[in-house]
């Protein structure tokens, strides 16, 4: 994607810090924050900095940056004290599966029994 192409993208605004947002987690590569719609009582966002549009188009190089945000989910789950009873990761890849942001993340979820 273009720089021009990433100006357009939510959670691209986010990483460059144009956009507002609640950050709870940041290193190099991935950047947390909190889902400004929650489901849960702990709602968080995991997104990699670079832009990947979707799980549907990735490309093999993109796996590292990818198995980054899910470390990025165990360090969040024994920060916020879920380590032992537990929390979803869950991701949503295209229309008919959910996805509204064109840049793949991961919902953090938490706090709640199901």
């Amino acid at each position: 994607m273009t720089a021009e192409g990433m100006s357009d993208c939510l959670f691209c605004r986010v990483v460059a810090r144009k956009s507002p947002a609640d950050i709870e987690y940041e290193d190099d590569a991935v950047l947390a924050f909190k889902d400004i719609y929650p489901k849960a009582p702990v709602h968080l966002l995991i997104v990699p900095k670079r832009h990947i549009a979707s799980i549907m188009a990735m490309e093999p190089g993109d796996a590292e940056v990818i198995g980054r945000c899910l470390l990025a989910a165990r360090k969040l789950g024994e920060a916020k004290g879920f380590a032992e009873r537990g929390y979803r990761v869950s991701v949503n890849c295209g229309p008919e599966g959910g996805q509204h942001v064109y840049h793949v993340h991961f919902h953090f979820l938490a706090g709640r029994r199901s």
